[in-house]
């Protein structure tokens, strides 16, 4: 099931119209879970930091012993191909993906140079302005390198994910605040997180147990130029019950407020609105 419109393909050299069905049921990725993905945007005729997506799709390809095959820069530039094919005003999600076809060592090793590889172009709208999410704790948290790829943006992580944001949606909130191993908030169960304090903005430090998102890194580069203190630091989830400000960091939404952590309420915050501000300036002016 597709979670956009209007959907165009990459597969095997070409751009097919659709959601073109891409694995088959003896390949690699589809019995043992081994495929990763990246997620760029399209907005108003940019697609910023897509080179950066492309290169991260194949550094996740290799944290799973895939071997990737399409150069960042092939990548970068048969995505915009795709996108020429939308109006300028379309919002598309942008995501390239690779899984193993064929295992090694009792079919379980990923075989070097058997790879798959596509592309899929979806139209998803951008959040409007003012929109806002709630957030909870959750019994799951987030595992390290010795249990699971945390290096990669992999697709076998996201069932983790997925029961997070089930158990937040079943309790009445939007979104689940999630903890590393050692009990420190990680990030949401879809996005990273920041929280603001007396004009300060804060965010957990990169442990190894969470991917520190593309969009993440520009928003700090960002409120750093314009002087605001960023803090990457260990963060308990009493920080975030005492903080001025939260909001979520992900490629898909870019900012979104958090409204309520459990019983506590935020007011919609002027740094949160600049965030989101920067990011738009900083889009338009790398165009």
């Amino acid at each position: 099931m597709a979670t956009g419109t209007n959907i165009r393909t990459y597969f095997e050299g070409t751009w097919h119209r659709g959601d073109v069905p891409i694995m088959r049921a003896a390949d690699h990725g589809s019995w043992l879970g081994t495929t990763v993905f990246d997620g760029a945007r399209y907005f108003e005729g940019l697609a910023p930091d897509l080179m950066a997506h492309c290169e991260r799709v194949n550094r996740s390809a290799e944290a799973l012993m895939i071997t990737p095959t399409i150069t960042a820069r092939d990548m970068h530039d048969i995505v915009w191909e795709g996108l020429k094919t939308y109006p300028a005003d379309a919002a598309v999600y942008v995501r390239p993906m690779y899984w193993a076809l064929e295992g090694d060592f009792l079919g379980i090793v990923p075989k070097p140079d058997a790879t798959g590889f596509a592309i899929c172009l979806e139209e998803i709208p951008m959040a409007p302005a003012g929109s806002s999410t709630t957030i909870t704790t959750t019994r799951y948290h987030r595992p390290i390198l010795a249990d699971n790829v945390v290096n990669a943006k992999a697709g076998c992580l996201y069932p983790n994910n997925a029961r997070m944001l089930a158990e937040a949606r079943a309790k009445g909130f939007g979104n689940a605040l999630v903890a590393d191993a050692m009990g420190n908030v990680a990030e949401s169960a879809t996005a990273n997180v920041f929280m603001v304090r007396d004009g300060e903005v804060f965010t957990p430090i990169p442990n190894g147990t969470f991917l520190a998102g593309i969009t993440r890194a520009r928003h700090i580069a960002n409120l750093k130029a314009e002087g605001v203190t960023v803090h990457e630091t260990v963060l308990g989830f009493d920080d975030f019950r005492t903080a001025d400000e939260v909001f979520l960091s992900g490629n898909l939404m870019k900012v979104t407020p958090v409204k309520a952590f459990d019983e506590v309420q935020y007011q919609p915050g002027p740094m949160t609105r600049r965030v989101r501000d920067l990011y738009w300036d900083w889009a338009r002016s790398a165009k």
